[in-house]
């Protein structure tokens, strides 16, 4: 017998820079399944993989951007003032993913957290320039440049909250599906460069955050990632694929919360291939 479903469902999708384009696989079952959410909230690549899916992104669209762009392409060094990278490439790559688009355009009701550097605060967008605060909600801080905006310094949503669980509770979710892929904290990789020391920096914080996190959702979707970094772009079709079979495995249950009858055909399952202080805007 399945339940009624919940009056506020929210999908909170979190960080873990190329670990998060996961996302996209879990998104490519709910459409198929047509599992429909009331809010998103996305730190981190959760807020570019969310920005999009509010805007009405088909997910297999997503999936050919992820997989074509020479992620070396986003990176334009800078003087090391702030950061390593400016980030206005990175910018420009999600101004053309979300069309140029706004918070008023999203079909569903999107919520990107970022974190004021200076003074240590969790702030949560509703409203605002869209690219602008997805890409803040994006810049790890030491590799990009934070953003200014409306006298912040912003920088990664993940500093503070690497699965804003607690964000959706905030804004009225009374039932939430939380995607957490996790951060790879390598212990036999030589660490040789302030890249690498700063991956693994924020790899071993965001360890020991999203396990308090993410714990606090209904239903928890954990791709399985292995030793695929932050920094594992080049792997985005594995990745990707990951984040649909822990969505396949997480669908009955899911399912059943929220009140959905299973499909009388149902799809082969797939097979791995391989291997605090908030404020709110708007």
């Amino acid at each position: 017998m399945f339940m009624v479903r919940p009056k506020k469902v929210a999908l909170v999708l979190g960080g873990g820079g190329a670990r998060g384009i996961a996302h996209i696989g879990m998104l490519k079952v709910f459409e198929r399944e047509d599992i429909k959410v009331d809010l998103v909230v996305g730190t981190s690549m959760g807020a570019v993989i969310g920005a999009g899916h509010c805007l009405g992104l088909a997910a297999s669209t997503m999936e050919k951007r992820a997989t074509s762009i020479a992620w070396t392409d986003l990176f334009d060094p800078t003087l090391p003032t702030q950061g390593l990278i400016e980030g206005m490439k990175l910018q420009h790559v999600i101004e053309d993913l979300l069309e140029n688009k706004t918070f008023l355009d999203a079909v569903t009701p999107l919520a990107v957290v970022t974190t004021d550097i200076e003074k240590a605060e969790e702030v949560v967008y509703t409203s605002g320039p869209l690219a602008k605060l997805v890409r803040a909600s994006s810049s790890w801080p030491g590799i990009f440049n934070p953003v200014k905006h409306e006298n912040r310094l912003l920088v990664d949503g993940g500093i503070k909250n690497s699965v804003p669980v607690s964000i959706a509770k905030n804004l009225g979710a009374d039932f939430i599906i939380a995607c957490d892929v996790g951060f790879c904290v390598t212990r036999d990789r030589e660490v040789s460069n302030i890249l690498r020391i700063l991956l693994q920096s924020f790899q071993i914080m965001g360890a020991e955050l999203n396990t308090y996190q993410s714990k606090q959702a209904d239903i928890i979707i954990e791709p399985e990632l292995g030793n695929i970094d932050q920094a594992g772009f080049d792997k985005s079709r594995e990745i990707i694929h990951a984040g649909q079979v822990a969505a396949e495995k997480a669908l009955p249950l899911l399912q059943k919360k929220l009140g959905l009858k299973r499909r009388r055909f149902r799809f082969q399952f797939l097979k791995k291939k391989t291997t605090k202080d908030v404020d709110i805007h708007g």
